[in-house]
This record gives C-alpha cells, sequence and structure tokens, in this order.
C-alpha cells in the first residue's frame, strides 16, 4: 500500500487574519465550510494543475511558543484502511494518537496520529455517509 498527501491543514487563531495573509501572498481562494467546526476549504490553484488543497481549522490548544523548534502545517494522507486499525498500527509502531476518530460528514472518517517525535499527521479514509 502506498499512501500519498492529499490535504494540509494550517491551525490558526484568527481565521480572518489567515485568509487576509494567505490570500494576498500566494492568491489562494477560501470557501467556508458548513460543518461542526468553524473551517475553511482553500483553494491553492486552478482545477487539474499539480499540487493539493488544504484547510484552514481553528487551533485546538495554545499557540507554539517562538522558541519552539518546529510549528507546521498537519498534511493528512487518504488512506483505505479503516482509520480505527490505521490507529493502532500508530500506536504499535512507536507512535501516539493524537486525535481519536472524527466524522467529517458527507467526506469521510479522519485521525491524527504522531510520529515517535510527536509531529502531528492525519490520515483520512473517505466514506460520504459518515456522520
Amino acid at each position: 500500500m502506498s499512501y500519498r498527501i492529499t490535504h494540509f491543514e494550517i491551525h490558526v487563531t484568527d481565521m480572518e487574519r489567515a485568509k487576509k495573509f494567505y490570500g494576498a501572498l500566494f492568491g489562494w481562494t477560501f470557501t467556508e465550510w458548513d460543518g461542526s467546526i468553524k473551517y475553511c476549504i482553500v483553494k491553492t490553484g486552478e482545477d487539474g494543475t499539480r499540487g493539493i488543497n488544504g484547510g484552514l481549522v481553528m487551533r485546538r490548544g495554545e499557540t507554539p511558543k517562538e522558541s519552539a523548534a518546529v510549528n507546521a502545517y498537519v498534511c493528512t494522507m487518504e488512506v483505505d484502511e479503516p482509520v480505527d486499525t490505521l490507529l493502532e498500527k500508530i500506536v504499535a509502531a512507536g507512535g501516539a494518537v493524537a486525535v481519536p476518530k472524527t466524522a467529517i460528514p458527507g467526506a469521510g472518517w479522519l485521525g491524527y496520529g504522531k510520529d515517535p517525535d510527536g509531529n502531528i499527521f492525519g490520515i483520512m479514509q473517505t466514506d460520504l455517509n459518515a456522520a
């Protein structure tokens, strides 16, 4: 099995400020997502061109301090195994669960893992009936 990154997320403390910043800097466009959390879909370029799109999501927890070594985007892999199964594999391989399996209605099941160094990544199983 080969899992490729299909989505990224930028965790922000001020959604409007982030939209203004990335829109002005890169020309990205944003669409508010009508879901259970405040979320914006990020379109980084024209359909059919190389690259991936992503999202802006409100930060869960404190903002990392400037002295932190790395503060990065969360990249998400589309997976064909159940998210629960992969979260178990993450733990068995020496990682940890950062966010347990969560339904993204009309899209699928999402979970966040941490590698042994604490780097967070997403796993997403498509399921249009997720609720």
